[in-house]
């Protein structure tokens, strides 16, 4: 970013409270949240239409042996005891056979020994062709159920657990509806075993009533009839584009309300993660529960925050084990989320010198880290008293040694490998030197000869270049002025995606088949269908596979 957009961010922060969830377009957000087909689960006829069986059992907490925490902070130390829920019911192909079998109406009969009680409600189903008139081959289908006080849900032995998620009954308060997606693109003879844990509440107040189901119901929502308009236009200069941006589409906005997003990541399990530096934020996106929040404090916490325009989390991406690895502006520094909370600090310093504010960051296959290290993230940029090293550089971090592998652009931000991992791209954001750089990787990982593989220096204004990815065919997209160019591997411009009044800052491949390329731009979250997938950290692709 330039000095002045950042400033004018930096004002627009101290004015403007951050949104904590944007304009979702979700057939789940509130003006579409009517279905168009509603099977009533507490009835015979509505159970019977989708061959669904209802079966309840009792639960209760035993005590068994486990591990107390060990000085990795994982259940390593010395043996223990606590406690757990038996049964564990809501695991794929659990054998309910022996439970009490219920009648659909019987669910809201009260049921469990009251004050502080545990109970499981089991149902299989099956998606029927139709629900009367209604087709349902090619429908989204969403389950919910309110259960009085609360209740997780598990959907095919899996139950969603993840930061920041808007589901988990127990978290989100009494008799509030969980709603889960069973598909997008429903298949008639789909079958699908749900299993609710519901729980009395609130636990600390020992409460005199009994668990019960206040309503349980599928919803069918059938494709939209027609497209919403696009929010941006496609700038088609070269007929090999049409490979790659289809004829017909369309730049959709999720969400807004931001004050600016960067650094989006594909989490296989299928969400988005992308950053708000200036909210000092990382957000979580999903089709099912729109955005939230997934990492509060994602950059700093000092207390002379207010003087920094972008004291959060920049670049995301995912290591080997799907660990989220954060560019830190504030405190300047790269940063990996464990499995268990913890965060590990992978690097601060070069040389003893406190690295300026880590921008954008990717993985070799091989495990080696490559980062941009600009001073955008300073309060005064290359001018800030904070500022120890001397020049702006692209870090390599290998078998835990810390290299500075290039230092030939004064802004260096996006950061992307070719397909073969044979070339890397550096943008730079600087006004005078609008430039992508190609550098040759050596085996070593040590960068050499690099080549201006796109330059724009001669377009008017003070934007430089900021997001770089890369497609699985070698083609290359750059945050530049006017959108996102979109380029051959040798260089050659096709075509511009651009967003409706505003630039996106940086991109990131996601759905299962990583044809969807998700923009952070500025205040909004857009996406648009590709006809070709994107490069993505190992973890993802494999999953795609």
């Amino acid at each position: 970013m330039s000095g002045r957009e950042l400033l004018v961010a930096a004002l627009v922060a101290a004015a403007i409270e951050p949104a904590s969830a944007g304009v979702v377009r979700s057939p789940l957000s509130p003006e579409e949240a009517r279905p168009d087909a509603i099977v009533d689960l507490a009835t015979r006829e509505g159970t019977a239409l989708v061959s669904g069986t209802w079966r309840y059992a009792d639960a209760r907490l035993v005590e068994i042996e486990s591990p107390r925490v060990g000085p990795d902070l994982k259940p390593s130390g010395a043996p223990g005891r606590t406690l757990d829920v038996s049964p564990t019911a809501g695991v794929a192909g659990f054998d309910d056979s022996s439970w009490t079998r219920i009648e659909p109406e019987s669910l809201t009969d009260r049921r469990g020994p009251g004050r502080v009680s545990f109970a499981w409600y089991r149902l299989r189903l099956t998606i029927p062709e139709r629900i009367g008139t209604f087709e349902t081959r090619g429908t989204m289908v969403v389950f919910e159920i309110v259960v009085d006080d609360a209740a997780d849900v598990w959907v095919d032995g899996r139950l969603p657990v993840v930061l920041g998620q808007t589901a988990g009954g127990v978290a989100r308060g009494f008799n509030a509806p969980n709603r889960v997606v069973l598909a997008r693109d429903a298949r008639p003879g789909q079958s699908h075993e749900i299993a609710v844990f519901a729980q009395n509440g609130p636990v600390s107040a020992s409460p005199r009533n009994f668990i019960w189901v206040r309503t349980a119901t599928l919803d069918f929502y059938a494709p939209r009839a027609e497209a919403a308009a696009s929010r941006g236009t496609i700038e088609r200069v070269d007929p090999a584009l049409d490979r790659i941006v289809p004829a017909g589409a369309r730049i959709e906005k999720l969400a807004d309300g931001f004050l600016f997003t960067e650094g989006p990541i594909w989490h296989p399990d299928g969400y988005l993660l992308f950053s708000d530096p200036n909210a000092n934020t990382i957000y979580r996106f999903s089709e099912a529960d729109g955005v939230s929040v997934y990492r509060a404090k994602s950059g700093y916490t000092g207390v002379d925050a207010r003087e920094y325009g972008q004291p959060g989390s920049n670049g995301l991406t995912l290591d080997a084990e799907g660990r989220l690895t954060i560019a830190e502006h504030g405190r300047r520094r790269i940063s990996r989320l464990e499995r268990h909370g913890v965060v590990t600090v992978l690097a601060d310093r070069y040389e003893g010198r406190r690295l300026n504010s880590p921008n954008d960051l990717v993985y070799r296959s091989d495990g080696a880290l490559y980062f941009t290290d600009p001073p955008f993230g300073l309060p005064r940029f290359f001018d800030d008293p904070r500022k120890e090293l001397p020049t702006s550089g692209v870090f390599l971090l290998k078998d835990g040694r810390l290299r500075r592998v290039a230092d030939e652009l004064t802004g260096p931000n996006g950061i992307a490998f070719s397909p073969d991992e044979r070339f890397l791209y550096v943008s730079n954001w600087d006004a005078k030197r609008k430039v992508v750089l190609r550098y040759a990787v050596a085996a070593d990982g040590t960068l050499a000869n690099p080549s201006v593989f796109f330059d724009v220096t001669s377009l008017p204004g003070d934007e430089g270049l900021d997001g770089v990815k890369v497609d699985t065919q070698g083609n290359v997209y750059v945050s530049a002025p006017g959108g996102v160019w979109i380029l051959s591997p040798e260089g050659r411009h096709l075509g511009t995606i651009r967003v409706t009044d505003e630039r996106p800052a940086n991109f990131a491949w996601g759905d299962a088949d990583g044809q969807t390329l998700y923009m952070t731009a500025h205040r909004g979250l857009y996406r648009i269908r590709l006809g070709i997938s994107g490069t993505r950290p190992p973890l993802v692709a494999r999953a795609a596979r």
